[in-house]
């Protein structure tokens, strides 16, 4: 096969009763960002522009949980983190504990372009957004109302949510969440599996790939925690073979190095692209839940062991799909 292609994703782990609204919600999102893509490709953008782009796109809406949506953490603050990866060259930048960046997958472009590392966390990555001039905001521009009521439940619970995008007027309205059965993240409990991690993988018209992932993590987190989303080999990887992004349980991606791994079975056992993805959903995440989304020449693959993933495809041959179980 051959062309170009892209994949979205608005996170795995999908609350079997979102309401119906909220899912076509989440399509729309989906289906305006897949044809902002499409029309970026179609212009000749290089992979890398196109991934920013359409990462920027879904950081600036507050559907998903990244940038303005972000989830909150155990003091009611938002710290974001995301990375990008050129294939060509195999470039990449990240960044972690961002607080005031608009659109976080910019600054991690910028310390792939700008600055000679790969990753800039917390205070230090705040202070390279300013000497790169990026917008920035009060933490209050990311702080929803649904994030405040979710937060509240999962100090009413004792636990770490996963935020799930139920409108929330109301407790009643997030009463799904008790029913979920009982999950664990590095043997400890939590109550809810429904991440909303966003990324975007895509494949250009010369054969380069490349990837991006944002979020704003668990809600009710840690302060100074660090998921996957931010991780090369783990949420984010691309080479001149495949882009991949991963959504799910940060932990599990972690320790799988999920990305990565389906890379390394494309080059190394020469898998193709479905095939590689099937094996790490399958054989890399042990009991955690997730999901990825990959690109290569001209083709898409999307997996999850979860109930749903918010996702969206195009290639070149015009196949399109927007779903989410």
């Amino acid at each position: 096969m051959g062309g170009w292609a892209i994949a979205v994703h608005g996170g795995a782990g999908v609350d079997p009763n979102l309401p119906l609204e909220r899912q076509e919600q989440a399509k729309l999102l989906l289906t305006r960002c897949l044809n902002l893509g499409i029309f970026a490709l179609r212009s000749s953008l290089r992979a890398i522009d196109v991934v920013e782009l359409v990462v920027r796109e879904l950081e600036s809406d507050p559907l998903f949980n990244s940038g303005r949506g972000s989830a909150l953490t155990e003091k009611g603050t938002v710290e974001m983190e995301a990375s990008i990866m050129d294939g060509a060259g195999r470039r990449c930048g990240a960044v972690s504990g961002v607080t005031t960046v608009k659109n976080p997958i910019s600054l991690a472009r910028l310390v792939m372009e700008k600055s000679p590392h790969s990753y800039l966390a917390f205070s230090g990555a705040e202070e390279f957004a300013k000497q790169q001039g990026v917008e920035m905001l009060d933490n209050d521009y990311f702080i929803t109302e649904d994030n405040v009521c979710m937060l509240k439940l999962a100090k009413e619970a004792d636990t770490i949510m996963f935020d799930y995008r139920i409108p929330t007027i109301g407790s009643e309205s997030c009463s799904a969440v008790v029913d979920n059965p009982p999950l664990t993240m590095n043997g400890l409990p939590i109550s809810i599996y429904a991440p909303e991690t966003v990324g975007c993988v895509v494949v250009d018209f010369q054969g380069r790939c490349a990837a991006a992932t944002s979020t704003g993590g668990l809600m009710n987190k840690m302060m100074g925690r660090i998921g996957d989303s931010p991780l090369i080999g783990a949420g984010t990887y691309a080479c001149e073979l495949c882009g991949v992004s991963c959504t799910g349980e940060g932990e599990a991606i972690i320790r799988g190095t999920l990305a990565r791994d389906v890379a390394a079975l494309m080059e190394y056992k020469e898998l193709s692209l479905q095939e590689a993805e099937d094996y790490v959903i399958k054989k890399r995440l042990d009991e955690g839940k997730a999901g990825l989304i990959a690109v290569s020449s001209g083709e898409v693959a999307c997996g999850f062991n979860s109930v749903g993933m918010f996702r969206g495809f195009a290639t070149e041959n015009g196949f399109m799909e927007v779903d989410v179980w």
